[in-house]
């Protein structure tokens, strides 16, 4: 909603804005681009005489301002319909779907486009990307358009997933497993409006996707289903772009861009981990699709700065380095993790919050362990869970500390941290602002040198 406003504003809009706990770093973003927001839902704000409410899909009956709404009889719509309606209606659509990594992939399709091509396209991104004023631009109206396709619903008065208003000219479909517990039954449920979205797509769009089997069933599933567009497959040496010789250093990975046999050219990536390996494959297909050459995308390819909350750095004290991650899905968890181990042998403590609507329903309580099981050590935060979050990761032992508030998180953290240790903070929501906070304790702590080499740590 945010970036929705930022597009509105640039459409020649005045936009005023309100929601229950607007925090960084949209709220700076906000902020930046002069969109004056309201903390809280009053119908007192209907005084605003707004030509136009726009409804976010957080807004449920019995929300006093939506229910004065209601009640006045003023215009409202949700945030797809009117983007569909308003500014996408005549434009090529890029669309990113998938359960993981929509934002970053995204972010980077934009990126490559406007860098690479020198095209203002416009882009409404789900996150904040660094390499970005904000997270949703109107560009130029003769040029294409990229959005995070999310699959959730689009608002209490509408049903439908959010990305069967936009009528992409390319799809990517990253992948799909289980997710939003809140609205879905099961899988099936998700799949049918991904069935949805490529019946609402032309015989010329083209659908994206991994080669099979790493596209999953569940996508093969949907394709299965019916598919009127064309496919473009990626990630095997059979199909389409992959990545040969792959080396991952300093959060980075190098790796030669190939198309079957033949070399494109040298890559470079400034993000860690196969999921993000996959996301760039996925960016430099669909672009590829809008008229940019693997091989003129390279070099933009490399400087691509990533989006905040995606194994972001947030500060380093005393040797203890505290990243901050928007992992909220046990495979998005063990993606993260995994990023974080093949970076070095410096330990990782991981520190849960499980936030997200699927979590706190205990949906992937089973999955959690299994997901965490690469971390040296696991803090979990189990405020306002209403199922046993320490039975669910004892598989992992002793090294789980379970606290029910931050502030005694933060302490057994601090209290096992070493010089050289990572600290993995990941949860989809503000988590206390315990990333500053462990960063100050740290700073506190008097640390010893690391042991010598084959010497186990206390």
């Amino acid at each position: 909603m945010g970036g929705l406003a930022a597009i509105a504003r640039q459409a020649g809009h005045r936009v005023t804005g309100c929601d229950a706990n607007v925090y960084p770093p949209m709220s700076d973003q906000l902020r930046a681009l002069d969109i004056d927001f309201v903390d809280g839902f009053s119908a007192s704000q209907l005084a605003f005489r707004p030509d136009l409410f726009v409804v976010g899909n957080v807004v449920r009956r019995g929300n006093p301002l939506m229910e004065a709404v209601l009640d006045a009889r003023v215009p409202y719509t949700s945030g797809p319909q009117w983007l569909g309606e308003h500014v996408l209606a005549h434009r090529p659509v890029l669309a990113v779907a998938g359960t993981h990594g929509k934002t970053t992939t995204t972010a980077l399709c934009t990126f490559l486009l406007r860098k690479a091509l020198g095209t203002d396209v416009g882009y409404l991104i789900g996150g904040v990307a660094h390499d970005f004023a904000s997270s949703g631009a109107l560009g130029d109206a003769a040029q294409p358009f990229v959005i995070e396709a999310d699959e959730y619903d689009t608002a209490f008065f509408d049903k439908r997933s959010k990305f069967l208003h936009y009528r992409p000219t390319v799809a990517v479909l990253n992948n799909l497993e289980f997710d939003h517990a809140d609205i879905f039954a099961d899988l099936a449920a998700i799949e049918w409006q991904f069935h949805q979205l490529l019946r609402t797509m032309s015989s010329r769009s083209v659908v994206v996707l991994a080669a099979a089997p790493a596209a999953g069933e569940a996508l093969e599933r949907v394709l299965a289903r019916g598919c009127w567009s064309a496919v473009e497959r990626f990630g095997s040496p059979g199909q389409g772009l992959w990545a040969e010789g792959v080396v991952a250093s300093g959060g980075r990975q190098q790796f030669a861009l190939m198309e079957g046999a033949t070399r494109i050219g040298e890559a470079s990536l400034a993000l860690g981990g196969s999921h993000n390996l996959h996301n760039a494959l996925a960016a430099l297909t669909a672009v590829r699709l809008l008229g940019l050459e693997p091989q003129h995308a390279l070099e933009a390819l490399s400087a691509f700065g990533g989006v905040r909350r995606r194994l972001e750095l947030r500060g380093t004290v005393n040797g203890v380095g505290v990243y901050d991650d928007f992992a909220h899905h046990p495979t998005a968890i063990e993606a993260s993790v995994a990023a974080l181990c093949a970076e070095s042998g410096q330990r990782v403590l991981a520190v849960v919050e499980p936030r997200s609507n699927t979590m706190k329903l205990g949906t992937m309580a089973a999955r959690l362990a299994s997901s965490l099981r690469r971390a040296d050590r696991v803090y979990c935060c189990s405020g306002s869970l209403d199922w046993d979050v320490a039975a669910a990761l004892d598989p992992l032992g002793d090294k789980v500390v379970v606290r029910a508030e931050v502030g005694p998180l933060v302490e057994a953290v601090v209290a096992d941290a070493h010089a050289g240790d990572r600290v993995l903070v990941m949860s989809n929501g503000a988590f206390g602002g315990i990333h500053a906070r462990l960063l100050q304790a740290l700073a506190l702590k008097p640390f010893a040198s690391l042991p010598p080499e084959g010497e186990a740590q206390p």
